[in-house]
């Protein structure tokens, strides 16, 4: 049969004076990932303009019609923290470590944000782009890589208000004490970006099947947050449980965040340890569902 097809195929190119167009005419050839944990690096390279042209799209969409544009990266968490410093520093009375809780809150806040984020924005990597991914190719792991730079921007902005404060509070002869450790600010904000991602991309491909995970993202979020110290230092958890957290991959780049700025926390090389390889684990699994779903992921969705 298979035969039959192909001579009539053919001769209907003869009639025509057509050629047939073989595999020596093209130019690439597409064909699934060799393996679940391969990274595509030179097509992202290739495919670098793809995502500028997503990091612009996504950050312009974020913001327009919008009144306060991207002042909105500063509105937010500056919010958030005077609701923090309410709720837990005045009412309840949350100890801060000796942290002016301005800076407290502000700092945890800024960290939680920009990873919460990354895997709020990733986790829609194959429903929000359904329309795209059934029409051409391009690596889909392009789409999640832009949603971390776009983050980073919101980031930078708000770091600088944090530092605006901080250095406010430090000129004010409060007590904190900044030190040589700031150089490993490059390496948790990446563990932040890589961590995000590695969730983002889990979820994403989980969602493709089950689609409950995304209506209950938000509520998973928020009760991620509050056990990732953010709202309380690490030192006020009971010992007894304190491990537990700890295998909270945040814990430990939060805690150290506002030790090497304030010069308080706890903040253990066991702990940092464990945190990065938590961290790599999630990485790891999160890119080998998301390859493993890609293949499929527009029959899927």
């Amino acid at each position: 049969m298979h035969k039959i097809v192909a001579s009539l195929e053919q001769q209907d190119f003869s009639e025509s004076g057509e050629q047939p167009e073989t595999s020596e005419n093209w130019t690439t050839t597409i064909s699934p990932h060799g393996g679940l944990l391969r990274i595509p690096w030179r097509e992202i390279w290739e495919y670098r303009e793809l995502i500028r042209l997503f990091v612009h799209r996504d950050y312009t969409s974020i913001y327009k019609q919008t009144i306060l544009g991207s002042f909105w990266h500063l509105v937010q968490p500056l919010l958030q923290t005077l609701m923090f410093i309410l709720i837990f520093s005045k009412i309840l009375k949350v100890s801060t470590d000796g942290i002016p809780p301005m800076l407290f809150f502000l700092s945890g806040i800024v960290c939680w944000r920009y990873f919460s984020e990354c895997v709020n924005k990733t986790s829609m990597t194959f429903t929000a782009n359904q329309h795209i991914f059934d029409k051409i190719y391009f690596p889909r792991l392009i789409v999640p890589i832009s949603q971390v730079i776009v983050n980073l921007i919101g980031f930078s902005a708000q770091l600088g208000l944090f530092l605006g404060f901080y250095l406010f509070f430090y000129f004010s002869g409060a007590a904190i004490r900044p030190d040589w450790r700031l150089i490993v600010l490059p390496v948790l904000v990446f563990e932040l970006a890589a961590l995000g991602l590695g969730v983002g991309c889990l979820i994403s491909a989980l969602t493709t099947r089950y689609r409950d995970l995304s209506m209950g993202m938000a509520f998973l979020i928020q009760i991620w947050m509050y056990a990732s110290c953010v709202a309380y230092p690490l030192s006020q958890v009971s010992p007894s449980i304190r491990w537990i957290i700890q295998l909270n991959p945040i814990v430990p780049i939060i805690e150290a965040f506002r030790y090497i700025f304030m010069g308080a926390g706890i903040v253990e090389f066991s702990q940092i340890l464990s945190g990065a390889l938590i961290s790599a684990i999630i990485v790891i699994i999160g890119i080998m569902v998301f390859n493993k779903v890609e293949r499929t992921s527009v029959d899927n969705v």
